[in-house]
């Protein structure tokens, strides 16, 4: 996360896209996924639909959209080498959590619980998925001194990602179910 406060334009440009993604989630929950279009949330957000495209690509991708990604892989990238690549994901995660207001948090446990009970979006999240599995291997590779492309480097990035995405869609997702998901991984995922 940057210590660097942002310019009055980056600033606007972050209300404008929080003021969307508000819009969408409050209309979203009200009306259901498919019933909600592009334009009611751009006139919700006081925004016209060509500013909305401009900050979404598609009514998808403003759920899928996660803002903590970059903020939980620049602190991992930040960890001490000496980690392993478990325990790093886990000071990361408790890292950039911890610095969140509880507005963002609140926000976030809303775009968690909507992205996983719409099915319209499940094509759409294997995407990320897949996306998310490759900026992990790149990052676990570059940690360990391994190709991105090494076949061990790859299941694990999968495992980790799967594990994480399976205990955000938890009944009730918490960071200790983030930590018991990472403790399973690094346990070797043994079934008993």
């Amino acid at each position: 996360m940057t210590d660097q406060p942002l310019g009055l334009r980056e600033r606007k440009k972050l209300k404008t896209r929080q003021a969307i993604r508000r819009e969408a989630f409050r209309l979203i929950e009200a009306n259901g996924y498919a019933a909600t279009t592009v334009e009611q949330i751009a006139e919700a957000a006081e925004v016209s639909p060509s500013t909305f495209f401009r900050y979404f690509g598609s009514k998808e991708s403003l759920l899928l959209a996660d803002d903590l990604d970059p903020l939980i892989f620049a602190a991992f990238e930040a960890q001490p080498p000496e980690l392993s690549p478990t325990e790093a994901i886990r000071r990361a995660y408790t890292e950039v959590m911890a610095a969140l207001p509880a507005e963002q948090l609140d926000f976030e446990n809303t775009r968690q619980r909507l992205m996983f009970s719409i099915p319209e979006l499940k094509a759409a999240m294997y995407d990320e998925y897949y996306r998310t599995v490759n900026v992990v291997a790149e990052m676990i590779g570059r940690r360990i001194g391994r190709p991105t492309d090494d076949f061990e480097v790859r299941v694990f990035a999968g495992a980790l990602t799967g594990a994480m995405m399976a205990a955000a869609d938890s009944a009730r997702p918490t960071a200790a179910t983030i930590y018991q998901a990472l403790d399973f991984v690094d346990a070797g995922m043994p079934l008993r």
